[in-house]
């Protein structure tokens, strides 16, 4: 039967599959794309020479000494990442409720910030993490008075470190305390010490997460922190009109750019940060999200490429500049062999 043919011969005028057939058609149209710009590496450091530490939750990951950060490094401006974020696992002999090795200029990160720029000077961006946790006994991010984490007190100390680590060659300070007005109290501090150049990247709207666990496994502070959490300075995952405050006021602080931690999770505040105030973004794709998709791939769950491609080309859609991730390295190879 014939009847009504004519009414749909030409059904639907519009067909959005036509753009998609083909892969060249898929890439013309691409709206979001994921490029090595747009991978900071975060690594760990030890102690010891040529040590390489695995850390059981973050398979793949692994502690690295300070020569061995510095190879890692020379992979890292091979395949073109821009940038690399420093944590230290710092020994548990260091570790007091004052944090005083934070301060010490001959420190972990210290010693590997001024060991990278040595060998390879501004060929890659080099981030510090400002906080007190990988240095206290307690496990928090800041002093502890009376069982709660005081703000003044330990917003002169994040000041202090921040000199120091700048003073070892860090580019990028990255405050990740989210104690009250660190973020103008710190460019004040590195203003006066003459580090005007120094960027500072907050850690702007970072939440209470679940989804830190493997990351305190890799410094050292899980058990130091231990049934603890810190809920009364990290942000309430319930929130999101909140997350505008923090933002806007490390912005009027003097941040060059602002970060939202976790990542995937939060991928409402990325946008929603973006899209109000159009300054720099990052994500941090944190230690739960990488442990998730790396576990699930080794069960053969997930496809691992296309599962951390996507994941990825997420944090891009939402309107994230950049992501810190685990990841970077593996992805750097990956966009190369496309």
């Amino acid at each position: 039967m014939n009847i009504g043919s004519e009414k749909f011969a030409s059904f639907p005028q519009t067909r959005l599959r036509r753009l998609r057939r083909h892969e060249w058609s898929r890439r013309l149209v691409r709206e979001s794309r994921l490029v090595v710009d747009d991978l900071i590496w975060p690594l760990f450091i030890c102690e010891g020479r040529q040590r390489a530490e695995p850390i059981s939750s973050l398979p793949g990951v692994e502690r690295l000494s300070v020569d061995r950060i510095v190879e890692a490094v020379a992979a890292a401006i091979d395949w073109g990442i821009p940038a690399i974020a420093l944590f230290p696992a710092t020994p548990a002999e260091l570790k007091t409720p004052a944090c005083q090795e934070a301060l010490n200029p001959d420190n972990l990160v210290c010693r590997a910030v001024r060991a990278v720029k040595e060998a390879y000077a501004d060929q890659v961006g080099v981030l510090c993490d400002v906080a007190l946790d990988p240095y206290a006994s307690h496990g928090h991010d800041g002093l502890v008075r009376d069982g709660y984490v005081v703000n003044d007190e330990t917003v002169d100390m994040l000041c202090r470190q921040a000199v120091v680590q700048a003073t070892a060659g860090c580019d990028i300070i990255a405050p990740s305390d989210m104690m009250d007005g660190r973020v103008g109290a710190i460019r004040q501090a590195l203003d006066a010490a003459n580090f005007q150049h120094v960027q500072i990247m907050a850690y702007a709207a970072k939440y209470a997460s679940a989804f830190y666990g493997p990351f305190r496994d890799a410094v050292g502070s899980s058990a130091n922190l231990g049934s603890g959490d810190k809920r009364t300075y990290q942000m309430d995952p319930a929130n999101h009109a909140e997350a505008l405050r923090e933002v806007a006021l490390d912005i009027a602080e003097g941040a060059d750019s602002v970060m939202v931690k976790p990542g995937l999770p939060y991928l409402d505040i990325v946008q929603r940060v973006k899209d109000t105030f159009g300054v720099p973004t990052f994500a941090y794709q944190v230690s739960g999200e990488y442990a998730m998709l790396a576990a699930a791939a080794a069960q053969g769950w997930l496809d691992r490429e296309q599962a951390i491609g996507e994941s990825l080309l997420a944090f891009k859609r939402a309107g994230a500049d950049g992501v810190l991730t685990y990841f970077a390295r593996e992805v750097a190879e990956l966009l190369y062999r496309r």
